[in-house]
């Protein structure tokens, strides 16, 4: 009932986010002289933030048109080149660069399936590809994902990764790095290990987890503890609701992607309160591009997807609860992952100072994992001052963490 209370609660306000748009529209026309007083002002200010605090935020987009290599602008082209009941593999295709393979190691980019779309990967995009011919995996919303189409869990996440592997090294004519950024590094290590055991030729030439919950026993943040403190049964009662009509995943049980949403949002609330705050006052000031900013970064945050049950229930337990990877325990359709038969998957592990979310530790614990991989084709790096967006965003990353990925990758090629 919880979904349902939600999208009638959307529905009931409708009218009224409807006729604060019309009284923005009124108020802020610079045909209407009154438009330039401090009362008209103050309440268009009002009424857009009640508008954008109560309307439903739809999939971004990528709109990453071009890239610079050399002072030389190269149009970009995003173009599905394979699609999958739950995730569409996309290429961003770098007009008149070559891609041969030896110009630009191929890299598969793996989103977190964790409540945001891929687009939050972005910038992480677009620092990439100068020197990259890069795929991202693209996760399609639960609720959009009709029942006939099965389900979708941790296993065949999995799957997936395996699937997209062997994919791009046919396509590429050589092995590719992954990087999984946050949740995914766990079913990466899981697909790495499969594919070394069974000396599979699409296998990563090298793998990166980034600010990855690989020991969540590890300086143990909120959002473990939580998981922690409840069992299993009490996270299918609270969390899992059955998606409402008309979408055309009716009636699959999912984990929405507003709970997920309220649950990053508490994490740092006074902090959202006060970037509101702001932003009320740069409308009433007239400061568009600060405005433009606050709205360009919340239309991002705010536009969350559902995730299947079968996965997320999954997840909590064999990651959050059991530590099944770090503890030698991890299964893959009833077979043993074994992460220590990865022996040529060069491994690195970047972290954030100041993450909140994955603690310091969690994610360098996988190269504990890795017995058989030699050291140098080993690394890690905690990047100081950054939190867990920072570890694949901003501006340390482009200056500090993204050239290590590239060095590594680079080192690391292997056809």
């Amino acid at each position: 009932m919880l979904y349902h209370a939600y999208e009638l609660t959307h529905a009931a306000i409708g009218p009224m986010r409807a006729a604060a748009r019309l009284g923005r529209y009124a108020l802020s026309n610079p045909l209407n002289p009154a438009s330039v007083t401090l009362p008209a002002r103050t309440t268009a200010a009002a009424l857009e933030m009640f508008v954008n605090a109560t309307r439903r935020y739809g999939k971004p987009e990528f709109g990453i048109e071009e890239v610079e290599i050399d002072d030389v602008a190269h149009a970009v082209v995003e173009t599905v080149v394979l699609e999958k009941p739950f995730c569409e593999l996309l290429h961003f295709r770098r007009e008149g660069v070559r891609t041969n393979g030896h110009s630009s190691p191929p890299v598969l980019i793996v989103a977190p399936m964790s409540g945001h779309f891929a687009t939050l990967l972005r910038g992480t995009v677009e620092a990439m590809l100068p020197e990259h011919e890069v795929y991202v995996t693209d996760w399609t919303d639960a609720r959009e994902v009709p029942l006939s189409d099965g389900s979708f869990d941790l296993d065949d996440y999995a799957d997936y990764i395996i699937e997209f592997c062997r994919f791009l090294t046919e396509r590429t004519g050589e092995r590719p790095a992954v990087m999984a950024v946050c949740q995914p590094g766990v079913p990466v290590m899981v697909a790495a290990s499969l594919m070394a055991e069974d000396d599979d030729p699409g296998r990563p030439a090298s793998m990166i987890l980034m600010g990855s919950p690989i020991d969540t026993r590890i300086n143990a943040t909120e959002p473990n503890r939580l998981a922690e403190q409840h069992s299993l049964a009490w996270f299918e009662q609270n969390a899992i609701s059955p998606v409402p009509w008309p979408n055309p995943g009716f009636l699959r049980r999912v984990y929405p992607g507003f709970l997920q949403l309220s649950g990053f949002m508490s994490m740092n609330l006074d902090r959202h309160v006060d970037a509101h705050v702001d932003q009320f006052r740069h409308l009433v000031q007239g400061d568009g591009d600060s405005a433009a900013a606050h709205r360009a970064f919340y239309d991002e945050y705010l536009a969350v997807m559902d995730l299947t049950a079968e996965f997320y229930l999954q997840t909590v337990e064999t990651v959050f609860q059991k530590h099944l990877l770090p503890l030698g325990q991890f299964t893959h359709r009833g077979r043993p992952v074994r992460p220590e038969a990865i022996a040529d998957v060069a491994t690195m592990t970047l972290e954030g100072e100041k993450d909140d979310i994955t603690g310091r530790g969690q994610t360098h614990a996988a190269l504990e994992l890795l017995p058989a991989l030699p050291d140098a084709k080993k690394a890690g790096w905690t990047q100081p001052t950054v939190g867990h967006y920072g570890v694949f965003n901003g501006s340390r990353f482009r200056r500090h963490i993204q050239p290590r990925m590239r060095d590594f990758i680079a080192a690391n090629r292997a056809g």
